[in-house]
């Protein structure tokens, strides 16, 4: 264990207490410390939403030592519900996203929820969650409010998987996550038949095209975990809806930031955002090798 620690994007909403909580379960596991990190975006507001719900006017000197009061007190009530946990608080100035993925540089995990005080109602995730996701340094976790979190026993780890350079950090993220928690992993990969548009297309062997390229990719992985138990689900179909239905009761699942299927100009895949928005568990969204 190294001192890296696990940052929170928090703002107090609930959303981003959704978020703290799932970071403090990971740091009891880990070991590692956590820190809240608050954005104040001076510059880029008209009305402002402090620690509290009553919109104010343009922050001054006295809003942000409200903030820092307030973040200081979150981090010492954090603190005292998991004794043994370093827990600190920092009010950080600038554009949210920028700060966060600046931040991700020295950070083991940056765990953000769904949406925070500046988010809109008609939005599933916050622009926030998904640019930081594309850009940040190491791995991003979004937690939504409406998920349910399963007891870590036995639930599995679900990656997904499509071969492609920026699904492997995925991968490997996804069973050193299986190998620490000593759960199952569950690897799900989907193709679709316009990729076999040859003369001759056959379903079952395109399935085991798709199979050979996986275990392939995961025999390192078996060789470094023999103990981790591996299922490997490949199916024709849309890879976003497969994640979603093998998400259902996983501790998480993990993707990459652009697959296969991806285009150049996108920062966050179709299928990322598409998780991040609509599965059933928290999400982690890998850009980096694991180590």
């Amino acid at each position: 264990m190294d001192d890296q620690e696990i940052v929170v994007g928090y703002d107090g909403s609930a959303d981003a207490r959704v978020a703290l909580d799932w970071a403090l379960d990971e740091a009891t596991r880990s070991g590692r410390p956590v820190r809240l990190a608050y954005v104040f975006e001076w510059l880029t507001v008209t009305d402002w939403l402090g620690p509290g719900t009553t919109p104010g006017p343009w922050p001054d000197e006295t809003a942000r030592r409200e903030v820092e009061q307030q973040v200081r007190h979150d981090a010492a009530e954090a603190a005292a519900r998991r004794p043994g946990l370093r827990v600190q608080g920092d009010v950080l100035d600038g554009p949210t996203a920028l700060v966060l993925s600046e931040r991700s540089a020295r950070a083991a995990l940056l765990v953000l929820g769904s949406r925070g005080r500046g988010g809109f109602s008609g939005l599933l995730v916050g622009s926030t969650a998904v640019t930081v996701s594309a850009h940040a340094e190491c791995p991003v976790v979004i937690v939504r409010q409406d998920v349910e979190r399963p007891a870590p026993t036995r639930a599995p780890v679900v990656v997904g998987f499509d071969g492609s350079p920026g699904s492997l950090p995925a991968l490997g993220w996804a069973v050193e996550r299986a190998a620490g928690l000593d759960v199952p992993l569950r690897v799900v990969r989907a193709w679709s038949p316009m990729q076999y548009r040859t003369q001759g297309f056959d379903a079952e062997e395109a399935t085991t095209v798709e199979r050979a390229d996986t275990d392939e990719a995961l025999a390192p992985w078996r060789d470094r975990h023999p103990q981790v138990h591996v299922d490997v689900e490949v199916s024709a179909g849309s890879p976003g809806a497969l994640l979603q239905a093998a998400g259902r009761g996983a501790q998480v699942v993990a993707v990459g930031t652009r697959g296969r299927g991806g285009l150049r100009g996108m920062l966050l895949g179709s299928v990322s955002q598409q998780m991040i928005n609509h599965a059933p568990c928290p999400v982690a969204v890998i850009r980096r090798p694991a180590e």
